[in-house]
C-alpha cells in the first residue's frame, strides 16, 4: 500500500510509529485529534536493513529476509497500535510498514497530509530539552504541520 495515497482524502494524520513510549504517546495525540476533525489516521512503521549488513560483507539480504523483516515490523505495528488505542479506536487507522529510514519515510508520507506527529526521543545530557534526531530533522523538513508529543516524564 502506497503511504502517499490519501485515496482522495485530504484530512490525514500521519504518525511516526516505532513501539517507544514517546511514540505511542504521538499515536495518542493523533487518535485524539482525528477523533476531533474527522480525519483519518495513517500510523507508519519504518524498517531498514542494520548497517552492519552492508559494510561487513554479509550474505546481501534477499526478498525473502524483506519480507520477513517487513512482516516483522507489520506484526510490531499492529500490536502497538492495539495495545495503545485499543482493537476499536473510533477513528479509522492504516497500519503501513515501508522500507527506509524514518525521515524519508515519514516525509515521503506526510505529502498532502493535514498533520504529521511524532514522538521526540531526545538523549543525552540535557534531555528534556534536546529532540530525537528524526523529530528534528522533521522539524526544518515536514511538508505539513507537525506536532512534536513528549512521553510524559518518570516519576
Amino acid at each position: 500500500m502506497d503511504p502517499t495515497d490519501n485515496g482522495g482524502d485530504g484530512n490525514r494524520i500521519v504518525v511516526g510509529v516505532d513501539g517507544s513510549e514517546p511514540s505511542r504517546e504521538a499515536l495518542r495525540w493523533a487518535v485524539a485529534q482525528a477523533r476531533l476533525t474527522g480525519a483519518r489516521v495513517d500510523a507508519i512503521m519504518s524498517w531498514e536493513w542494520p548497517g552492519h549488513v552492508a559494510w561487513a560483507g554479509l550474505t546481501p539480504p534477499t526478498a525473502a529476509t524483506d519480507e520477513t523483516i517487513e512482516g516483522s515490523a507489520q506484526l510490531t505495528l499492529l500490536t502497538t497500535i492495539d495495545e495503545t488505542v485499543g482493537p476499536e479506536p473510533q477513528v479509522r487507522i492504516r497500519a503501513l510498514t515501508q522500507p527506509g529510514s524514518p525521515v524519508r519515510v515519514l516525509l515521503e508520507a506526510a505529502e498532502g497530509a493535514s498533520l504529521l506527529v511524532v514522538g521526540s526521543r531526545g538523549l543525552g545530557g540535557f534531555k528534556g530539552a534536546l529532540l530525537g534526531s528524526v523529530s528534528q530533522h522533521l522539524s526544518h523538513h515536514a511538508p505539513c504541520p507537525l506536532v512534536i508529543v513528549r512521553a510524559p516524564e518518570a516519576k
